[in-house]
């Protein structure tokens, strides 16, 4: 076969396309006009000797052949910006990372351990560090490492995707919780003792988050083998919300121990002796097994992996966290 003349460029511009679905949308993101951007495809299509897409209208589809490209094209585009950055960690400029973290422990952990690790940094480099951090669900996190979008993604469950490598990291502990005149009620009850049955946990209100997210998944796989179903329940869009209509008394929560240790610190939460089982949950480090690794990279994921080892199959809370990695 003759010598391709691909350019970076015009993979970058297929997977704009790809993303955005139109010559268009993808032309304004990666600014260049729709006749140059349309005008790059066909000449990679021509190059390639195959389409890429399907047409429906203004609307461009991946193909068969686009979708077996897609992934080495992200490679190949990652690939290159590590180059870059290689070059530029030569000549003085700061490093930097893209990454990711799941709702739980973006909010709540990753805060204290790059605070730690960044102390360090500053302590024994002359040279600045720039970090992006983005928080979302754990399927985004996991869709942003296997798109190179993110060079790491630190989730709370399982990844499925298969060019992805899962390491397992910190335990989090699932608690239930109640404000301390709901607590002492259950507990005054002469019916009731500790632990609190699993009948009693029943007639409960249930405080929960909305169905479908990552956090009421793993309740309801912790909760409902036991409880069979919520009675009466309360829905709401955050942990935040739950944990504070909790502080006032509207019901029980089950949520994660770094999200509660704050209220329960200054006892406006208190947790519940019950009956249920410990209910751990495995969080992961997730990188692309095609990532080139810059020292950059290599350093944090070194530091993430050895200063949260003692910690891989015990529950921990954000305490522990901060003692940890001092």
């Amino acid at each position: 076969m003759s010598a391709l003349h691909l350019t970076l460029r015009q993979l970058q511009i297929f997977v704009a396309v790809a993303r955005k679905g139109s010559t268009a949308a993808a032309g304004a993101d990666i600014g260049l006009s729709q006749s140059a951007t349309s005008a790059a495809l066909n000449e990679l299509e021509r190059l390639l000797s195959m389409q890429l897409f399907d047409r429906a209208g203004k609307r461009l589809i991946l193909n068969n052949n686009g979708r077996e490209l897609l992934p080495r094209a992200l490679a190949l585009l990652d690939s290159a910006m590590q180059i870059e950055r290689l070059a530029d960690e030569h000549s003085g400029a700061p490093p930097s990372l893209r990454i990711g973290a799941s709702t739980t422990i973006g909010n709540y952990v990753l805060p204290i351990i790059l605070g730690q690790y960044l102390a360090g940094w500053y302590a024994s480099k002359s040279s600045t560090w720039h970090a992006q951090m983005r928080i979302g669900n754990t399927a985004e996190i996991c869709a942003g490492v296997a798109s190179f979008e993110l060079d790491i993604g630190l989730i709370e469950g399982p990844c499925h995707e298969p060019e992805l490598e899962a390491k397992p990291w910190l335990c989090d502990q699932l608690v239930v919780v109640a404000s301390p005149r709901v607590g002492e009620q259950l507990t005054r009850l002469p019916s009731l003792q500790s632990p609190l049955p699993i009948n009693a946990l029943r007639e409960q209100v249930w405080l929960l988050r909305e169905a479908g997210s990552g956090t009421r998944v793993a309740t309801d796989q912790e909760l409902l083998p036991h409880l069979r179903s919520y009675h009466r329940s309360i829905e709401m869009g955050s942990s935040e919300a739950i944990k504070h209509a909790a502080a006032e008394g509207l019901g029980l929560a089950c949520l994660s121990e770094w999200v509660v240790a704050d209220l329960i610190g200054s006892k406006r939460l208190v947790r519940l002796e019950t009956a249920l089982p410990t209910m751990i949950r495995q969080c992961y480090l997730v990188t692309h097994r095609q990532k080139q690794t810059t020292a950059a990279l290599g350093r944090l994921v070194a530091y993430l992996m050895e200063g949260t080892t003692s910690m891989a199959a015990t529950p921990v809370l954000v305490s522990r966290v901060r003692s940890s990695l001092n």
